[in-house]
């Protein structure tokens, strides 16, 4: 089960018709470091045309820029990061950062890190864990560019992260998946059902090791850019009915998740995940969960 017709009438059937979607690139204010206005300024001085995205608080799509926006000295001071658009939501999804123990379980190259700390300000603590070796120059990059203080980076796969003995307030999982056509145009020749289930599968075991180190009370974001309901609303049922936690409402860009997929009812309380389908941004999936005492 796989090629291009497959999944794109899968898509079909769960509420999307495909078409091609040209990224906007997109950058995010680095606020702990410089004001909203003042990078605006400075970059618009550069002759980068610049448009505010209505769903976010500190992120721009370049609309125009005759040299690529990683190649300035604002953001080679850490002033902003380059993001897309969608990728900066589940950061947001937290509610009361300040002086929290977060865990990034899943962290380079290091984007939605550099998020944590912002809006932490730098307070308290983060833990960063990447499983592979040749992705911590990336995130230790970014961290250092950005002038993050507040977090330790382990080379760690995020299903052991229990050998860290260390409970968390907040814990971000924005997991490997099968990502989707917009972001690699190859994506419909090498994608089968065999790599979305073996996705799906480690994705739950990256979850359950998440509910075992988060405090009662405690919150998660589960976040993909995979489009495959296996990967998203078919997890997030099962988390629900196996690791005491529940799904909280959040208000950001996005649809209502599904609750019936192909004939499969799935739990009411789904609806409250955002399912993000290509448009303005590629697609994702974000929820927030809540540990139960």
């Amino acid at each position: 089960m796989s090629g291009k017709q497959f999944f794109v009438n899968r898509y079909k059937k769960l509420g999307w018709i495909y078409k091609e979607v040209k990224l906007k690139r997109a950058i995010r204010i680095n606020t702990m470091n410089a004001s909203r206005d003042t990078v605006v300024s400075r970059l618009e001085s550069l002759g980068i045309v610049l448009e505010k995205i209505p769903f976010l608080k500190d992120g721009y799509w370049i609309r125009k820029s005759n040299f690529s926006v990683g190649a300035t000295a604002e953001y080679l001071l850490g002033l902003y990061s380059i993001q897309e658009a969608a990728a900066q939501i589940p950061a947001t999804l937290f509610s009361k950062l300040k002086d929290k123990t977060v865990l990034d379980a899943c962290a380079s190259p290091g984007g939605k890190t550099v998020q944590l700390a912002n809006l932490m300000n730098n307070s308290g603590v983060i833990v960063a864990l990447d499983l592979k070796p040749r992705k911590m120059f990336a995130l230790t990059n970014q961290l250092e560019r950005s002038r993050v203080t507040n977090t330790a980076v382990y080379n760690m796969d995020a299903k052991e992260a229990s050998k860290l003995n260390i409970k968390f307030d907040r814990v971000l999982l924005d997991v490997p998946c099968s990502g989707n056509p917009i972001t690699d145009r190859d994506w419909f020749n090498k994608r089968t059902m065999e790599d979305v289930h073996r996705n799906a599968r480690r994705q739950r075991q990256i979850l359950t090791e998440a509910a075992k180190v988060t405090k009662d009370g405690g919150e998660i974001v589960y976040a993909t850019c995979s489009l495959e309901p296996e990967e998203n609303e078919f997890n997030i049922d099962w988390a629900i009915a196996n690791l005491n936690v529940k799904i909280e409402t959040i208000n950001c860009h996005g649809e209502k998740g599904l609750t019936n997929v192909f004939g499969k009812e799935l739990d009411r309380s789904i609806k409250k995940c955002n399912r993000i389908w290509p448009k303005q941004t590629q697609g994702f999936f974000v929820c927030k969960l809540k540990k139960q005492e």
